[in-house]
């Protein structure tokens, strides 16, 4: 096997790091309701179901929100821009934690969603243009890392908080994690001019990205993995407590082995992805096809509840690295719009995951029906992977192909990639 080019063994930038801390305040706000979603049910006289939809409304305001705010900050500078957002968000969890009502905490939700989906677009071009082709996966993963370490350490911590301080506290305690974020993307996040003349952004051109047949395949690929794994996370504290008959002082561990899952399948992925990215798509989203399906038979037993939690945190998150890529990769034209549709694509699946768990469960089906929900979709995502993967064998193969045919002509005046260069890509996405 050839040795790795320089710059894959390269650091990454002090900056994608600081962007993955600021995601875990971000992450650690969108994931935390799982935890305190019983006592703020009861605080607010709601039912499991319709507090289950404050998770929904945060995807709701992340699926708008990316795309909206992404092309409105097109031209801006990226790091007032990032600015901008984690103040807006810190200032919706403070209104969060003060809500009086249901209804004006779905509104803080949805606020703080269009913050947390322009901060995600926006800060994942970031990384993305701080790093080589090759570090792409490498960089997402940081990100999602953040998202990993939320679970581990941020959404138990809100359940804590939640079932001993009450669940504004968890509020208040992201509006402070928030404010650390602030402070780091102030301090240590490049200040970035406008790109002019042939560099300048145009938003007439990076929507050229979706007439390609890729980008909605790798979108709902996305989705549909996003709405599986939310389909059971949404109400896995429920699930714990009255299927497998845990005590609810037991859903903070269970959240925490979910989130150490994820940071695991998050490095696995992380690894792996820039070289077998296809691969690790198929592996890990199958995985969780599985490990949902089991759950749902055995969601009785307290040992097989915890331990398919661990691993489902494991399956989900080694994917998201690779889906991310993905994205960069079919986009690879339109760097923020991209990141803005990987956010939108990930968040309605958080948004359809939620709502079908919360029309199984009012439909009278019990709570291990929800995974049975995130096993059918998860299914869906396999399948739409397996069209991607076979659209891309099928492109590369007509451009072997029309290389081959064309080895006296210059590639200039064909636009052809060369053989030497289609082979190569191919290995890399298997």
């Amino acid at each position: 096997m050839p040795a790795p080019a320089p710059s894959d063994r390269a650091r990454l930038p002090i900056a994608v790091y600081v962007l993955g801390l600021s995601v875990f305040a971000l992450g650690t706000s969108e994931f935390m309701l799982s935890g305190i979603l019983q006592p703020l049910a009861r605080d607010l006289r709601v039912s499991i179901p319709q507090a289950g939809l404050l998770v929904s409304a945060f995807a709701i305001g992340m699926v708008v929100g990316a795309p909206v705010l992404a092309a409105a900050t097109l031209r801006l500078p990226r790091r007032t821009t990032l600015i901008a957002l984690l103040a807006v968000f810190g200032l919706g969890q403070v209104a969060g934690a003060l809500a009086p009502t249901y209804g004006v905490l779905f509104v803080s939700r949805v606020v703080s969603a269009l913050a947390c989906a322009g901060f995600w677009a926006v800060g994942a071009a970031v990384a993305v243009s701080l790093v080589p082709v090759t570090a792409r996966a490498r960089a997402m993963a940081v990100m999602v890392g953040g998202l990993s370490i939320a679970n581990i350490a941020g959404v138990p911590a809100g359940a804590l908080l939640g079932q001993h301080a009450g669940w504004r506290a968890a509020f208040w305690a992201v509006a402070g994690l928030a404010a650390v974020g602030l402070l780091g993307v102030v301090a240590l996040v490049p200040r970035t001019s406008v790109p002019t003349g042939a560099d300048r952004p145009q938003l007439r051109r990076e929507l050229t990205i979706y007439k390609d047949k890729q980008v909605w395949l790798a979108l709902t690929a996305t989705a549909m993995n996003g709405a599986a794994v939310f389909a059971l996370f949404s109400y896995l504290s429920p699930l714990l407590t009255d299927t497998a008959g845990l005590a609810e002082s037991w859903v903070p561990t269970v959240l925490a082995l979910f989130g150490v899952g994820a940071l695991i399948g998050t490095f696995i992925g992380g690894r792996v992805a820039d070289a077998h990215l296809f691969g690790t798509l198929f592996a890990g989203i199958s995985a969780s096809t599985v490990v949902l399906a089991v759950l749902a038979l055995t969601a009785h037993s307290p040992v097989a509840a915890i331990a398919l939690s661990l691993m489902l945190g494991v399956t989900a998150f080694a994917t998201a690295p690779a889906l991310n890529a993905r994205m960069f990769n079919v986009a690879n034209a339109a760097p923020t719009l991209a990141g803005a549709t990987t956010t939108a694509a990930f968040n309605i699946g958080n948004t359809v995951g939620p709502w079908l768990g919360g029309l199984v469960i009012g439909a009278g089906w019990g709570y291990p029906s929800v995974a049975w929900t995130g096993a059918a979709l998860a299914a869906v995502a396999v399948l739409t992977t397996a069209v991607a993967f076979r659209l891309h064998r099928t492109t590369n193969r007509s451009r072997l192909v029309a290389s081959s045919g064309a080895a006296d002509t210059p590639s200039g005046v064909t636009g052809m990639t060369p053989a030497t260069t289609a082979v190569p890509e191919t290995a890399k996405q298997l």
